[in-house]
């Protein structure tokens, strides 16, 4: 009798270990569940109360950069690090030129690493974002419409600590080599 109490609690804990789990992360496929992902962005932008951090591809989605706009006159920390050629190449539709100019609102460009035949750079090619240094947004899309709209894409949510940690970390040492902007 005893065995099977054990068992039978180890089970519900499990199943309890899982709900919980499950309740921190989220998954979203693009253009399908656009709506929800974008809803998931624009909640963590505006709960988020001391830091956002960002690293972006391609952004020029207006409703996510006024989110952002926002949470900087709120107070909200905000550093979003772009790929310096997308930043140049993207010049009249990108958030870049936007956001800059605010308070609270750090951009830096980052350019990738040289080639071994030093003819051409990589790209900064990450999309991901750290909303007060716990819960952690990263996948294939750009903050664009198109990412939303019409391509087939991921996006994944996750409050996983491990990840967290890791990002920030990583964001910091991209943030070294990149130039800020303006």
């Amino acid at each position: 009798m005893k065995k099977k109490f054990n068992l039978f609690y180890l089970i519900l804990v499990f199943i309890g270990l899982n709900t919980l789990l499950a309740a921190n992360e989220n998954f979203y496929l693009l253009p399908k569940d656009a709506d929800k992902a974008l809803g998931a962005i624009t909640k963590n932008i505006d709960q988020s109360k001391k830091s956002i951090k960002i690293t972006i591809y391609n952004f020029t989605h207006k409703k996510i950069a006024k989110r952002l706009k926002n949470a900087a006159r709120r107070g909200v920390k905000v550093e979003i690090i772009f790929d310096e050629r997308s930043a140049n190449e993207q010049k009249k539709r990108s958030m870049l030129y936007y956001l800059a100019k605010y308070k609270n609102i750090t951009v830096y460009k980052l350019k990738g690493k040289i080639s071994k035949n030093r003819k051409y750079h990589g790209i900064m090619h990450l999309k991901t974002a750290l909303f007060d240094h716990r819960t952690v947004l990263f996948g294939s899309a750009n903050w664009s419409h198109s990412a939303f709209g019409k391509n087939y894409e991921l996006i994944y949510l996750t409050k996983e600590y491990a990840i967290a940690k890791k990002f920030n970390k990583y964001f910091d040492e991209l943030k070294k080599i990149s130039t800020k902007f303006k």
